[in-house]
């Protein structure tokens, strides 16, 4: 009755877990998912209650982010399996990278399973605990991966130590833009939730006549992307950490996240055929989401028009940005073409 169209390896499942106590919680991942996708989904999207602020303004795609559809009546019955484990992978940075494009295109994955909303453990509620950190994470079963996205990790001093201390064995997650990009749609974002706010020109500068860029505004300080890293790279080698370009999770997201799948040890099984180029939003979108057999793209917060910056504006920050970029991409090995 859970589903008119269940495979007989379904069937043959729930016969056995009628007759054998106990047999529920030890279903592999791979029966689980052979009696799944008649129903749309393998894996329901796990739900974490928390509150955002993005400069003062409570950004909405942090405190409500965008999640697939509630989970097929089948997944809903093989949810209570599996055990809560303290994330083995962690995305854990920037801002307005592009991490919850990464993050939904990920769930897609029978192999990972994520908390949708954003923890904000190592920089916020650290004092609340593992126990109270490992409580918030979704059951897995054996062979899956446990994951989170919590963006400002990667700008929080306390945190590389914090994940450390918790497992050196921690794999990182890093989606990287354009910083001058990443600034104005950091602003953009402010600006939806406090209309009122200055300019982007007048909040670039300390002095707009000497040129001088403000680094303490958050907006400019997290896209210093190389002198976050060094803080990270005193805690972790580089080869524990993966650096996406937030442009090719929108140009090219399927290598993309052939590259992220690779890095998680991970079975290539987001491929093509899952995503859609959305002409009117600007970026990808997948055919089917986690937990549901219709298309799913990002919400209305996601993919804001920008409004005008002063073309000189734009170049001095070019300009403020190319050593920390060139110096970034001689630490990650990696040139990402922002010059």
């Amino acid at each position: 009755h859970l589903c008119p169209q269940l495979s007989s390896c379904a069937v043959r499942l729930l016969s056995l877990c009628g007759q054998v106590p106990g047999l529920l919680a030890r279903l592999s991942s791979q029966d689980c998912e052979e009696a799944a996708p008649a129903c749309g989904g393998a894996h329901p999207t796990p739900l974490a209650a928390g509150k955002e602020m993005a400069e003062g303004a409570a950004s909405t795609e942090e405190r409500s982010p965008e999640a697939p559809d509630s989970p097929s009546p089948i997944s809903s019955f093989f949810s209570g399996s599996g055990s809560k484990q303290l994330p083995q992978a962690i995305i854990i940075g920037v801002k307005k990278g592009g991490t919850r494009a990464l993050l939904e295109f990920l769930r897609v994955h029978p192999d990972v399973r994520a908390v949708g909303a954003e923890p904000h453990f190592f920089d916020r509620s650290y004092d609340k605990g593992l126990a109270w950190y490992r409580d918030l994470m979704p059951r897995t079963l054996d062979g899956q991966i446990t994951m989170e996205k919590t963006p400002s990790y990667f700008v929080t001093r306390e945190a590389p130590a914090r994940i450390s201390a918790m497992s050196k064995d921690t794999k990182l997650i890093v989606v990287v833009r354009d910083p001058v990009t990443r600034a104005i749609s950091d602003y953009t974002q402010t600006l939806s939730k406090r209309p009122d706010i200055p300019t982007f020109e007048s909040l670039t500068f300390k002095n707009r006549t000497t040129g001088l860029i403000d680094t303490s505004w958050s907006a400019i300080q997290i896209g210093i992307y190389a002198k976050h890293l060094e803080h990270w790279l005193r805690h972790f080698p580089i080869r524990q950490m993966l650096f996406v370009s937030g442009e090719r999770l929108i140009s090219d997201p399927a290598g993309e996240l052939g590259r992220v799948q690779d890095f998680l040890g991970l079975k290539r099984i987001i491929t093509d055929k899952h995503f859609y180029f959305n002409k009117t939003k600007g970026f990808p979108c997948l055919k089917k989401a986690e937990g549901s057999s219709r298309p799913h793209c990002l919400g209305k917060t996601k993919g804001r028009t920008h409004p005008e910056i002063d073309r000189e504006v734009v170049r001095r920050l070019r300009e403020f940005y190319r050593p920390f970029n060139l110096k970034f991409y001689q630490m990650t090995g990696h040139d990402f073409g922002w010059d």
